[in-house]
């Protein structure tokens, strides 16, 4: 070992003057060369676009799920101010109050006029529809696809909207308020029925609502995000479907009806989850809402958020999706 230690230590010796003759610099770190100098941050870690999961939990599917219209309307989006805070868990009936902007002054746009004597210029030309006695479905000769199962006047005595769908509305694209246009409708819809509780009250009440419960979002959200045609139906789909009903018909039919299809047609979205939601529950029976405390029910949200869009899932509903059709 020695020997071998002898003979390693020279030729490290022999290989040092090598290099001393090369005259070859070590190089040198950066780092090293400036000593005040601070070091780079780290780069933050690229985020990727992973894929949302195809599954879901049957905890979380069984929790309400809050409305949402994205991609329904083909109307360009407008910019205005965000007109209802968002809700919270104190106060989740405030839809119809508390909007942004009430005290600030309106300017109605330069043909607000003409819009506004386009709401009643109208006369109706559509044929009244006739309703399937057995799937009390309507049936519009002129629209065979557009096939609701509740009629204007049941969802107004049944009761939607919070009894507030005809408050006095504060239109911030067309600068004015609009009021008493609840009066157009038909006499017999309303004979008897409290107008301040169910059509006109200021602030969204859920307790009047046929299933108990707040659903869906204030017409100001709505004319935020552009799905009012405002030269046809300031109120939004209720609105068009009334005047729909009793014959006018307009050039926003088709567009009121493809978005009644997407919500709740044959295979809408909406109606499609909450028959999922009867599988799941493993209800194959409708129940009378009301008429036994201790049922089951069977997500009062979607039932609601259908009831909007002029839809009640009925036993032949139930009847198909249990026979696996």
């Amino acid at each position: 070992m020695n020997d071998y230690e002898t003979r390693r230590l020279d030729k490290i010796k022999a290989n040092q003057a090598l290099l001393a003759g090369l005259d070859i610099k070590p190089v040198v770190p950066k780092a090293s060369q400036n000593a005040d100098s601070k070091p780079l941050p780290a780069k933050r870690p690229k985020v990727l676009n992973r894929p949302v999961p195809s599954r879901t939990s049957a905890r979380i599917a069984a929790g309400p799920v809050k409305p949402s219209y994205n991609g329904e309307p083909s109307i360009k989006p407008i910019s205005l101010q965000r007109s209802a805070p968002r809700k919270t868990k104190a106060s989740k009936t405030d839809l119809a109050s508390g909007h942004a902007g009430e005290t600030e002054p309106l300017v109605p746009v330069q043909d607000v006029e003409s819009i506004k004597a386009g709401w009643t210029a109208w006369k109706p030309v559509g044929k009244a529809p006739t309703r399937d006695s057995a799937t009390k479905e309507f049936h519009f000769l002129d629209f065979p696809d557009f096939t609701p199962n509740k009629s204007p006047a049941e969802m107004l005595r049944e009761s939607c909207f919070g009894g507030s769908y005809y408050r006095s509305l504060r239109s911030a694209k067309l600068g004015i308020v609009i009021k008493d246009d609840w009066r157009e409708l038909p006499t017999k819809w309303t004979e008897g029925l409290d107008v301040a509780r169910y059509l006109t009250s200021p602030t969204y009440d859920a307790v009047v609502n046929k299933y108990k419960v707040p659903c869906g979002q204030s017409i100001e959200q709505w004319e935020a995000a552009g799905w009012i045609s405002h030269s046809h139906d300031v109120r939004g789909w209720f609105q068009w479907y009334s005047r729909f009903y009793v014959g006018r018909r307009c050039d926003d039919d088709e567009r009121q009806v493809s978005r009644w299809k997407k919500c709740v047609g044959p295979t809408g979205r909406w109606r499609s989850m909450l028959l999922k939601r009867y599988r799941l529950a493993g209800v194959r029976e409708v129940f009378d809402d009301g008429a036994d405390e201790d049922a089951l029910e069977v997500s009062p949200v979607m039932h609601q958020t259908c009831h909007h869009w002029a839809f009640e899932v009925r036993q032949e509903h139930l009847d198909v999706l249990w026979a696996g059709v």
